[in-house]
């Protein structure tokens, strides 16, 4: 969604002063306790808020639960037919705020609510995003040390100064999060996705990471493939818009080496006839460098062609999401 369309929509509505975004899978015990929980922090600083669940798919009777809780509480909630992932929830929840201020949490009660008034201000300071930092984590080693590797190695490739990218607990201003559409893992790397959208204004807090009081966690070896991820969005960030930037240099770069080395074969082949007088020279066809020359050059040709299809689908990209949502709670 652009910006201009934004500021329209703002116009047609005033929106409320802040969103919670919580995706969920299986976690029938906690919710309560904080949606709860959620609401008395909101209430006792006056704020005007809701709460979006996105339930992901839960095999549980999460979804039951947020029925019964959404008769006491302002409770948007919209339910997969299956498992997509966090950023999938995130996404789709991302879509359906009406907040100036968005925050997002997990919902297995490490992340604290109480948290939410200072992320609200300082988002209202000027902050684009503001992201979580659990200085102090309750979690077991083989999930802090792959956290580790990737916060540093997302820090020295996308040149944000955050100690944890991957943390549940964010806040964003609004415009954020309409400018942006995360897939697959990228949930872990958002700011980064934010600043390459122009939301530069990132920073962090140091946040309480509460002990696991309910199940067990629902995160496994897809953490890995984070490195991908990351990558992924460095090179679709840089080039998404501009594929002939790539293709076109590379494509430029294959074909000049080919043509230059044909030229060369030519060249030895005339130097031997008619300045060496020679009749002893190899053909053209002969020699190898020739067949790596003339693959050069169609492989030039070819990344000029896929950076002229890639410009073609940028022209007419009508991408959206297409995750199946089954019942909905206060969505219209």
């Amino acid at each position: 969604m652009c910006q201009l369309s934004i500021k329209t929509r703002q116009k047609n509505f005033k929106l409320i002063d802040l969103s919670i975004v919580i995706p969920l899978f299986n976690e029938e015990e906690s919710l309560p306790e904080l949606i709860e929980w959620i609401s008395r922090v909101n209430r006792s600083h006056g704020f005007s808020y809701e709460i979006v669940l996105v339930d992901d798919g839960s095999t549980d009777s999460s979804w039951e639960v947020i029925q019964s809780l959404s008769s006491d509480h302002p409770i948007k909630a919209l339910r997969f037919s299956r498992n997509y992932g966090k950023s999938a929830a995130l996404n789709t929840g991302f879509r359906n705020v009406s907040g100036e201020v968005v925050i997002t949490m997990d919902a297995d009660l490490q992340d604290s609510p109480d948290e939410i008034p200072e992320l609200y201000e300082m988002i209202k300071s000027g902050h684009h995003l503001v992201s979580g930092w659990k200085k102090k984590r309750h979690d077991p080693i083989s999930k802090t040390l792959p956290s580790k590797f990737f916060n540093r190695l997302t820090r020295i490739i996308s040149g944000i100064k955050l100690h944890d990218f991957n943390c549940g607990l964010k806040a964003y201003d609004y415009r954020v999060i309409k400018n942006i559409e995360i897939y697959g893992e990228m949930h872990r790397y958002i700011p980064v996705i934010a600043k390459r959208n122009g939301f530069a204004n990132i920073t962090e807090k140091v946040v309480e990471h509460r002990a696991r009081k309910y199940g067990h966690t629902k995160f496994g070896l897809e953490r890995m493939y984070g490195l991908l991820d990351l990558l992924s969005i460095s090179f679709v960030g840089k080039y998404k818009k501009k594929p002939m930037h790539f293709f076109g240099s590379l494509g430029t770069l294959s074909f000049l080496v080919g043509f230059v080395m044909v030229l060369w074969i030519l060249w030895e082949k005339m130097r031997a006839i008619y300045i060496l007088k020679s009749s002893e020279y190899r053909d053209v066809v002969d020699q190898p460098l020739f067949f790596l020359a003339i693959a050069a050059i169609i492989i030039g040709v070819q990344l000029f062609l896929a950076g002229f299809i890639g410009e073609m689908i940028v022209q007419n990209n009508t991408r959206k999401s297409d995750y199946n949502v089954d019942e909905t709670i206060g969505i219209d």
